[in-house]
């Protein structure tokens, strides 16, 4: 017989209290089957986590790591958008989460672990104020913390919004969606015990010491956090259990060394990218072939031990590398492309280079190149953004393209990755602070940033051309903006470190982090660090925005000597757009019955109008002429009518009382026969008839809206003006 069971008797339970709301991790019922899952509340919103490993594949040479995190409408009580109604690919909003989750705790592993490992986060419920996706990173690395996966963390991940008062600016740990947008400042940070790993920056030029501080109160919150999770493990973790760990033996890692390391140093000092990476290619075939061949001759075994040493020799080969590049830059001060430390490679760069774009720029610095148009619409071009949170429209947006010619290579064609997301939304972020409002410059703002030749920094890249090509479309921004990225190298023992400005590609591979800064003169407008090493002090990264800082004015500089400030003037390709504002309670007049209205001033001026609930009509065209009569037009329609106002109207209907004249489409007013003239009038004939263009004056608007207009008031005042005596 079927029997009823408790769950509450499976249930780990943990809470804190988090910005005013709870903060729940609970363990033990929901996918037993999994590696570890974990159910992660906070407020009304809720996610599971989920880890599960497996052992790696054949010939695998990198770490597998998979991480997957999905919004069910659902958990909105919403219909997915649709015909299917059910949810289709991730989002951009999904694949930056997935990033984030990513990105803080891939370096928490051992080096050489590569079993195979894949998380999963899903959205099970969302009050639409508290946003899931810091709550989903936690999740994921408490999930991880529980599992027997040798995992060196957790982490925790906090959002850090500044919310004006009348006490001045105040910090905030986890904003709601209502607060982040009076917020002028969006941190998402994520750390562990010993330092920050991971910071995403979205500001409103916030000077470098008030984000500094942000960094430091987001951390504190972080550490509450993990003191939660690691309250969780005490009661409900696994032991870990280490695996294989994938090295070069120590026999292989010297033999490599003592018959490469002279020639790698060598090769590792010449300064252009080709002709290094030529270098070291054929130093690696000459080590591969002459001291690691494959054997073919003898038994299967011996050719399996052939080939497995091979490996690892490319692996240590690998290493050998990173620590001789390493060794020269911190023992050495020598860059691999012969710059200082705080060096920026020459920048070259110009405007308006393409003949129909709205804006065009092409920015270079050194090896990395971008190209950059940019494209000015209409309200009708916006982007909805339809997902948990409520429908809404993106006015700014950056795309940014990443061929396989921009690095020389020959790779399959394919949609954007998410990489490819991730760098745009940092562009794009960016970018946004020095945008102008709806208000001041009514266009929708399509930047689309084509990587053309890459060596480090491609995004950042991305953020100079913007600002450039924005200039060049004469969109006025509200200061030059411009991107630097700062990396980190350190000795054997991690305590000697030097820190470079404007990295190359190789010096992302080898290096300890990316640290990107985006800013104007007044402060940063973007941040984003990817760090390998294990985490980052306060007082680190105050070193970071002081040298961050000098290297993007010096950009803004160069810039600046390329087109020093917004055109004044928009392309005359682009449309011209004007905004007007009526009574809300006249938008139903403006498009009629069916819209007949409307599409009659849109046709008749061959211009575009949009029309918002709160009465702000916009108009878009090419032609100057064309717009201004559909503006006068509906402000004639949709004004309203005050008595003693003089209109110019047209006879549309006669009556033996009087003549009904059209003051504006859709409204109409009478004249009776006794207004139509001085004196007395036998006939309304007599006076006007069908289709004559008259000036009237209104006298009465009654309590149901009909008007009353005299025409004799209008020549009674214009024979007083033409009879009074004119100024000597």
């Amino acid at each position: 017989m079927a029997q009823l069971i408790s769950l509450a008797d499976s249930v780990v339970r943990v809470q804190t209290e988090l910005g005013g709301r709870v903060l729940m991790l609970e363990t033990g019922v929901i996918a037993k089957q999994a590696g570890a899952a974990v159910m992660a509340h906070y407020a009304g919103s809720s996610v599971l986590a989920t880890v599960v490993r497996a052992q790696p594949r054949e010939g695998i040479d990198f770490f597998p790591l998979t991480v997957d995190y999905r919004e069910r409408t659902s958990a909105a009580g919403k219909f997915p958008g649709g015909f299917k109604k059910r949810e289709g690919p991730p989002s951009e909003k999904e694949i930056l989460t997935m990033r984030m989750i990513d990105r803080p705790i891939r370096p928490l592993f051992p080096d050489g672990f590569l079993d195979e490992v894949q998380i999963q986060v899903f959205v099970l419920s969302h009050d639409a104020q508290n946003d899931t996706d810091v709550l989903a990173a936690t999740a994921a690395s408490a999930a991880l913390a529980l599992s027997d996966i040798p995992f060196e963390g957790p982490v925790a991940t906090v959002r850090v919004g500044r919310i004006h008062t009348d006490d001045g600016p105040q910090l905030v740990v986890n904003p709601t969606v209502s607060q982040i947008e009076y917020s002028d400042l969006d941190i998402v940070l994520a750390g562990h015990k010993d330092g920050l790993n991971m910071i995403e920056v979205g500001a409103a030029e916030i000077p470098d010491a008030d984000v500094l501080s942000a960094l430091s109160f987001g951390y504190d919150n972080i550490k509450a956090v993990l003191g939660l999770i690691d309250e969780l493990c005490a009661k409900a973790a696994k032991p870990k259990v280490p695996g294989a760990l994938h090295l070069p033996t120590p026999e292989i890692t010297n033999k490599v060394r003592e018959v490469a390391e002279q020639e790698m140093t060598a090769a590792r000092r010449i300064k252009g990218k080709k002709e290094r990476s030529l270098a070291v290619d054929a130093l690696r075939t000459k080590v591969l072939d002459g001291h690691f061949p494959l054997n073919t001759g003898g038994n299967y075994g011996d050719f399996l031990q052939s080939a497995k040493n091979r490996s690892m020799a490319k692996e240590a080969f690998r290493r050998l590398e990173e620590k001789v590049t390493r060794r020269l830059i911190v023992e050495q001060k020598t860059r691999a492309d012969g710059r200082g430390p705080t060096e920026i490679r020459p920048i070259a760069g110009a405007v308006g280079i393409f003949a129909r774009t709205h804006g065009s720029a092409l920015f270079q610095r050194g090896e990395t190149q971008s190209l950059i148009s940019v494209t000015l619409g209409t309200g009708k071009d916006e982007q909805i953004i339809d997902g948990l949170l409520p429908e809404y429209s993106k006015k700014f947006t950056l795309h940014y393209n990443f061929p396989p010619f921009s690095t020389g290579e020959v790779k399959r064609i394919a949609a954007p990755g998410r990489r490819e997301i991730g760098h745009g939304a940092l562009a794009e972020r960016s970018l946004l602070a020095i945008i102008p409002s709806p208000d001041e410059f009514p266009y929708t703002i399509r930047v689309v940033s084509d990587i053309t030749e890459s060596n480090g920094s491609s995004s950042m890249a991305s953020v100079c051309g913007g600002c450039l090509a924005l200039m060049d479309a004469g969109v006025p921004i509200r200061a030059t903006c411009a991107g630097i990225s700062v990396g980190r190298f350190a000795d054997d023992n991690d305590e000697n470190e030097l820190f470079v400005t404007d990295i190359i590609g190789e010096e992302d591979f080898f290096g300890d982090m990316d640290f990107k800064v985006s800013g104007t003169r007044e402060g940063i407008t973007g941040i984003q660090l990817d760090l390998k090493t294990r985490g980052l002090t306060i007082a680190q990264i105050e070193k970071i925005f002081a040298q961050a800082k000098q290297g993007r004015l010096e950009i803004i500089d160069v810039m600046e000597q390329i087109i020093s400030a917004p055109r004044p003037e928009i392309s005359p390709l682009a449309p011209r757009l004007i905004t007007i504002n009526i009574d809300p309670e006249k938008i139903g007049k403006l498009i009629g019955p069916g819209g007949k209205m409307i599409r009659g001033l849109q046709d008749k001026y061959g211009v575009t109008i949009d029309v918002e609930d709160d009465g702000t009509v916009q108009l878009a065209g090419h032609d100057a002429a064309s717009i201004e009569g559909a503006r006068s037009e509906i402000e004639a329609l949709c004004e309203e009518i005050k008595v003693g106002t003089v209109y110019t109207g047209k006879v549309v209907s006669t009556k033996d009382f009087g003549a009904f004249i059209e003051l504006a489409p859709g409204t109409d007013g009478m004249c009776h026969i006794s207004e139509l003239a001085e004196g007395y009038v036998k006939s309304v004939a007599d006076v006007v008839k069908i289709g004559d263009v008259v000036k009237v004056k209104v006298i009465n608007v009654d309590d149901q809206g009909r008007i009353k207009l005299s025409r004799k008031a209008v020549l009674i005042e214009e024979a007083k003006a033409t009879k009074a005596p004119q100024p000597a």
